[in-house]
């Protein structure tokens, strides 16, 4: 399996590509504003075209060069012919798309708003849709050979979701940034041989020491430790986290070493939280 990141230049979100081999068609998770370059060039380096793009949750800085992404990998011949490129949104989300700079609700020194930070205005994707409810209680392909699934976790927006998904990987530098013990520890004339790992793509939910923030409109502080008591308690510690922004991590090292995990364990739920 492909796993690659690249980082949008504004807030420094997260863009993932994963394809289930080199030549196949690829999910991009979160173009965020300048991603779309980083994420095109990674698509031509693995010679794949692009099948589809999913987003973890509504915000701007997390969806503005999904159009871009879409245009470009047509203009570069990066969209099978004939095929259309879906956008996926968790359903409760979706209405943001109409325009994420509004209802993302950031607001910078001498009144910018994002699209300044972008350098342009948003232009909504065509072929949005929800993310398929049946991928919540089972796993779907977006594209051939990658399944996932989504799990609501709601709290830094009503739609923010995890998407998990089984994937066999060798030496990555993602699991290295996450210091996923199996790979840290083996033999290092082993790097190339592919373990399995469970994924979870988990937007602006979990990251590696923090949580997302909860004072944007649609936030709720309450339903965020709700939703990380619940992550804590199911999940397993093996899970590598990738965040929306920051370092991937794991479970374990979030149990281990993350504050607010600690007091939603507690408190997750409680209404006076």
């Amino acid at each position: 399996m492909i796993l690659e990141r690249t980082t949008a230049p504004v807030f420094a979100a997260n863009c993932y590509v994963l394809a289930p081999a080199p030549g196949a068609a690829a999910l991009v998770v979160d173009p965020g504003a300048g991603a779309a370059r980083g994420a095109l060039a990674l698509l031509r380096s693995h010679g794949l075209s692009l099948g589809a793009v999913l987003l973890t949750h509504g915000h701007a800085d997390h969806v503005w060069d999904t159009s871009a992404l879409v245009e470009g990998a047509r203009d570069q011949g990066l969209v099978q012919e004939g095929r259309q490129v879906p956008v996926y949104v968790p359903g409760p989300d979706l209405y943001r798309l109409d325009d994420p700079d509004a209802t993302t609700g950031i607001r910078l020194a001498e009144g910018l708003t994002f699209a300044d930070l972008a350098g342009g205005p948003w232009v909504r994707p065509e072929r949005v849709r929800p993310f398929p409810a049946r991928g919540l209680s089972e796993a779907v392909e977006l594209v051939p050979g990658l399944g996932l699934r989504g799990v609501p976790a709601p709290g830094h927006s009503e739609g923010s979701s995890l998407f998990l998904l089984g994937a066999s990987l060798a030496d990555n530098p993602l699991l290295y940034e996450a210091e996923v013990p199996a790979l840290c520890e083996a033999d290092p004339a082993q790097a190339d041989v592919e373990r399995d790992y469970l994924l979870a793509l988990d937007g602006d939910v979990i990251f590696k020491g923090s949580v997302g923030r909860t004072d944007l409109p649609g936030g709720d502080q309450v339903q965020m430790l709700a939703t990380l008591r619940l992550l804590a308690s199911v999940l397993d510690p093996a899970t590598v986290l990738l965040p929306g922004h920051g370092a991937a991590t794991t479970m374990a090292h979030e149990h281990r070493a993350n504050p607010y995990l600690a007091e939603a364990k507690v408190r997750g739920g409680d209404l006076r939280a």
